[in-house]
C-alpha cells in the first residue's frame, strides 16, 4: 500500500510504502501542547519508505521546541503539520500525521492516546530509531 498525504495546499506532500498492506495503522495522539493545538496524530511504519516533496521550500517552516530533538515540518501557507522528522547518530527519522492522509479510509485508523513526558532523550531517540520511520528521501 502506498499511503499519500499532504497538507492542505499541497506544499508538502508524502507518500509512504507500507508493506505487507496494514490491517490497521496505529494513530498515536501524543499529548504535548504542540500536538494538541495542531490535532497531530501520529503514525509510522518501521519497515516503510517515505519520500517527501516539497513544492516551494520558501514556504516550510521548520519547528523545533522542548528537548530540539525534532523538527516539525508546518506548511507557512495553510499551516498543517505533515511530518516530523528526527537525526539520530546521522540518521532521518520519521512519522507522519494521519490527518493529512489522501487516500485512507478512516476506518483502518487505530487511534492510541500517547505521552511521552518524562522520557530521557536518550529513550526518546532509541524509540524513534525503533519506532520511526529509517527510510525518509526529499525529493
Amino acid at each position: 500500500m502506498v499511503v499519500q498525504g499532504s497538507c492542505h495546499c499541497g506544499n508538502i506532500s508524502f507518500e509512504l510504502t507500507w508493506e505487507p498492506e496494514p490491517l490497521e495503522i496505529p494513530a498515536r495522539a501524543c499529548d504535548c501542547s504542540f500536538c494538541s493545538k495542531h490535532g497531530g496524530v501520529w503514525t509510522s511504519h518501521p519497515a516503510g519508505a517515505l519520500n517527501v516533496r516539497i513544492e516551494d521550500d520558501a514556504l516550510l517552516t521548520r519547528y523545533t521546541f522542548g528537548t530540539g530533538t525534532a523538527q516539525f515540518h508546518v506548511c507557512a501557507r495553510c499551516g498543517v503539520v505533515p511530518l516530523v522528522t528526527s537525526t539520530v547518530d546521522e540518521r532521518v527519522y520519521a512519522v507522519v500525521n494521519v490527518n493529512a492522509f489522501n487516500n485512507v479510509a478512516p476506518s483502518l485508523l487505530r487511534p492510541v492516546p500517547i505521552s511521552f513526558g518524562g522520557e530521557s532523550i536518550e529513550l526518546r531517540l532509541a524509540r524513534r530509531k525503533r519506532n520511526w520511520i529509517a527510510d525518509v528521501h526529499f525529493v
